[in-house]
Formats: C-alpha cells, sequence, structure tokens
C-alpha cells in the first residue's frame, strides 16, 4: 500500500534532466495513443497548415491531481439519479415552458429552441426514444467542521465533450506510475491501484449502441447506421473518434455529419413513421436510415448563423431518429432548470421529497439564486450588484462551451450593461473554493507550474422512452477531470483554459 500523499510536497520537485523525460515520455505517448487536438489557430495558422493535417499534444498535467476518494465516489454513486430526473425533466413540458417563459425575454437562443419544439408537437412527435449522454461536473467543498463534498457546477445535456480524451489521459498517467514516477529521485510512490479505471469511451458508445438496438428494424429497408453531427473545422476531433472508433469495433456504422450539411445530406421520409434518411456524400447510391443521431453541434447560437440552421434543427427533430438530445432534453440543461430544481420542493416534483435519492442529490447542491423580479430574485439582484458581496458569486448565462460566465467584481458593470429585463436570463451561483493543490500543466509544448484548481465530471448514459419516460438503460460510464491554473475562472478545455488530467485518490 502506498504511502498517504502530502499535498505540501505533490507532485514532486524535479530536475530538470527528469522533467525533460517525463515531457517526452508524455508527448510521445499521447501522440502515440490519439491523446490529441487539431492545433488552434494561434499556433498553427490555417496558411501553414491548408489541408489539415496537424495534430498537437492535448494540454495535460504531468501528474494526476490528488483527489478525495470519498468526494470521487459521491460523484459516481449518484450519477445514475441524476439521469433519471434529467430524463424526467425532459419529459415535463409544463416545467420546462415555465422555465423558458422566465428567459425568454433576454436570450433568443432559448427561444428559438422552443420555438423547434412548438413546429414539431404541432405535427407529432416521431421518434420513441430519447437518449442522454450526459456529464454532471462538481468541485469540492470542504468547511472547516466537515468532511469535503463535491458540490454540482453544471449539469451538461448536450455535446458532454471530452469523454474520449479523458480515458486517455487515465491511460497515459496509468503508463506514467508503471513506467517513470518510480525512476524520479524524489518519487511520488503512486500505487497504480490509486488511479481508478475510466471506461468513458465504452460507455458512451454503449449508450449509443443501446439506443441503436433499442430503435429496432429498418422501416424503410435501408441499412441502419447513427450519425454525428459536428462542427465545421472541429479542433477536438480526436475525442469524438474515439467514441466513434468504438462503435464500430460493436459493427454499427457510424458516419460524421457536419450540422451545417445537414439539410443536403439528410432528409426525413414522407412516410407515416418519418424515417430520417442519409445519403453518403461520396457515394449517392449509398443511402442508410439513421437510428440515432448524437449531436456534437447545435449547442449555441453560432451553429445557428442563418435560418438554415434552424430548419436543419427542425427537420432532425420531427425524425424518427433517436436524438443525443432531443431539443426538450437540450432545453433540460438550461442553467435556470439547475438553479430551480436546487429548490427542495420543486426537486420534489420529479423525487419522492424525503427519499435517499433526493438527499443524495440536494447533497451537491450549492447556493443558486435566480435574478428575477421575485424576493429571493430581488435579493439575489442586491449581491450581485454590491462590490464586495459579488466577489462571492458567478454570474451564469444559458449557455455551453465554456467562455460564457461573468465572475466577480465583473457582474457589477456587467449587469448595468444590459436591459434590466434581461436580467431574468441569468443566475448567480456561489463560488466553490477547493482545497489548494499543485500540478504540472503542459501546454502546447510549454510548462505551467504552480497551483491549480480541479473540476471533477461524471459522465451518465440514459435511454428512455418518449412519453412515458420508462427509463430503459442508465449507467455510470466513466469520468473527466479538468485542471485549471488557480488564477484562471473559466476551466474549458477547447476554450483553451483548462488542460486534462486524471485522479489519484487519496
Amino acid at each position: 500500500m502506498a504511502p498517504p500523499h502530502d499535498p505540501s510536497s505533490y507532485p514532486p520537485k524535479l530536475s530538470q534532466e527528469e522533467l525533460d523525460r517525463l515531457v517526452l515520455a508524455s508527448k510521445d505517448w499521447s501522440a502515440a495513443n490519439g491523446l490529441c487536438v487539431r492545433p488552434p489557430p494561434a499556433l498553427v495558422s490555417s496558411d501553414q497548415d491548408p489541408v489539415g493535417i496537424l495534430a498537437v499534444n492535448a494540454p495535460v498535467t504531468l501528474f494526476p491531481s490528488l483527489f478525495p476518494r470519498s468526494c470521487f465516489e459521491q460523484g459516481q454513486s449518484v450519477q445514475r439519479a441524476y439521469n433519471e430526473l434529467y430524463a424526467k425533466v425532459s419529459q415535463d413540458e409544463d416545467f420546462l415552458q415555465n422555465i423558458v417563459n422566465d428567459v425568454i425575454e433576454g436570450d433568443e437562443f432559448i427561444a428559438n429552441l422552443w420555438k423547434v419544439h412548438q413546429r414539431v408537437k404541432k405535427d407529432g412527435y416521431a421518434h420513441k426514444l430519447s437518449l442522454g449522454l450526459f456529464r454532471s461536473d462538481y468541485m469540492v467543498h470542504q468547511e472547516v467542521t466537515s468532511p469535503p463534498q463535491v458540490k454540482q457546477v453544471e449539469f451538461n445535456t448536450i455535446a458532454s465533450s471530452f469523454g474520449g480524451l479523458s480515458a486517455q489521459t487515465s491511460g497515459l498517467h496509468k503508463f506514467l506510475a508503471q513506467s517513470e514516477y518510480s525512476l524520479l529521485e524524489n518519487s511520488p510512490g503512486i500505487d497504480v491501484n490509486e488511479l481508478p479505471s475510466n471506461p468513458t469511451v465504452a460507455g458512451l458508445a454503449g449508450g449509443m449502441v443501446a439506443a441503436h438496438k433499442l430503435y429496432g428494424q429498418s422501416k424503410s429497408g435501408k441499412p441502419l447506421c447513427i450519425i454525428f453531427l459536428v462542427q465545421t473545422g472541429e479542433r477536438n476531433v480526436f475525442d469524438q473518434r474515439h467514441i466513434e472508433y468504438a462503435l464500430r469495433s460493436s459493427e454499427v456504422p457510424v458516419f460524421r455529419l457536419e450540422f451545417a450539411d445537414f439539410l443536403k445530406y439528410a432528409e426525413v421520409a414522407e412516410t407515416a413513421t418519418k424515417e430520417l434518411l442519409y445519403t453518403l456524400p461520396s457515394n449517392a447510391s449509398k443511402v442508410f436510415e439513421v437510428s440515432a443521431v448524437y449531436l456534437r453541434a447545435g449547442y449555441g447560437p453560432g451553429d445557428y448563423p442563418d435560418s438554415s440552421g434552424w430548419e436543419a434543427r427542425y427537420q432532425l427533430e420531427r425524425s424518427a431518429a433517436t436524438k443525443c438530445p432531443s431539443v426538450l432534453t437540450q432545453l433540460a440543461g438550461a442553467k435556470k432548470v439547475q438553479q430551480v430544481l436546487a429548490s427542495r420542493d420543486v426537486l420534489s416534483r420529479f423525487v419522492g421529497k424525503d427519499s435517499d435519492k433526493a438527499k443524495k442529490l440536494l447533497d451537491t447542491f450549492t447556493n443558486i439564486f435566480p435574478l428575477d423580479s421575485s424576493t429571493e430574485g430581488l435579493r439575489a439582484r442586491k449581491l450581485a450588484l454590491d462590490e464586495t458581496e459579488c466577489q462571492k458569486y458567478v454570474l451564469k448565462p444559458q449557455r455551453e462551451g465554456g467562455g460564457n460566465n461573468i465572475y466577480r467584481s465583473d457582474i457589477p458593470p456587467f449587469l448595468k450593461s444590459i436591459p434590466e429585463r434581461h436580467w431574468n436570463s441569468y443566475i448567480l451561483m456561489e463560488l466553490i473554493t477547493p482545497p489548494p493543490a499543485r500540478n504540472i500543466i503542459m501546454r502546447n509544448g510549454q510548462l505551467e507550474e504552480g497551483g491549480v484548481i480541479g473540476e471533477l465530471g461524471v459522465y451518465g448514459a440514459c435511454v428512455w422512452k418518449s412519453g412515458t419516460g420508462e427509463v430503459v438503460h442508465n449507467e455510470d460510464v466513466g469520468y473527466l477531470l479538468r485542471t485549471k491554473g488557480d488564477k484562471s475562472e473559466e476551466g474549458g478545455v477547447a476554450a483553451g483554459f483548462g488542460c486534462m488530467d486524471s485522479v489519484l485518490l487519496v
């Protein structure tokens, strides 16, 4: 059994020679195992790589970060309850309509998503199943008189990324623990058993396979397939490819289709069952019926530059293909939903009020407030506008993808810069302050050493029947640890703030 790790001396001090060896080993293993991204334009311009052949190491820590075992297990133990909760929320149209009504004045994107739902509902939904590949994000919170707990930062219902790279990062750190760390003069003494398994790729692919099989036989007579709907110029392509290749090993045909090209190559059959048909761009004689669509696009306004984007989303939504997510499931991931569910009374609408499940969920909630004209909202507005009190909070819009939040002293001037009637579309969350930690980050060939903050994401895969809400597949399927410098507010890896990491349980 390895000795307990002292945060004050972890990671160990390295000589330049040791650091060089560890960097080389990390770079080579990452390249050989697909722990990579396409280079950002700031690193390699399109003129330097006109045909897009280059890849670079994903930003990563050289050591796994210390993480409380009890907190890791807490996050895992509650994920299936979260899967069920958000499946139920996505089925509750009245509840979601109230959420939309609260934020619609200041959020055209949410309004347009709701319009898609209303258009499809008018003609009647054709899909029989919904698929959620979810990720619940946490930070460790510790008060002086109580043991540490994880508190939820956000719940992601669309494009819950980095499942592929998180599994590879765990593999990198296990490789280094077996081959490199023990050779250091100040070896950290890491036991591989302290590095938990991370079957995220298999678990996320397993959710898609379940949805694919539950779709049933082809209605059109065409072979079935799964579509990955992706953004143009996607840099995080290898993260997605790991899941795609796992699906192909299960003998499920998978195709990537850019969201901008959806209307060109996909169409809804004019039949009573509204099959979604996909024509292979390279060979028009090859036509497939789509069992499921995994959206890695469509989560922000930038994916809808004109009306054709919204028409594409409407056509997708009206089809029989299982969506991951449907429009209603995407709306269920709005920050306003998270804020409202933090109330015990509202949570009881979906989970038994005094059940063990409700208690586990409530234990993960932090203080979140509306910015509406309710008594609670007016009190939150005072906190947000107070130059001292605002230092404890983050202001969040209804957005995914990183880089959208407003922190601390930036909150008052931001609110004053927008119409007060738009404040309803934001929530105010109390900042979670995790225990101090240190690590070494390797990003674009450069090293950053110092204080870091980690954010744990727990993945879930869930399939439920549309209409009845009956859950037919429900698993927690792995984890992500994103780490950033402790002076950075945002944590998104793709947005350039965080890096990939894995946990060393203590």
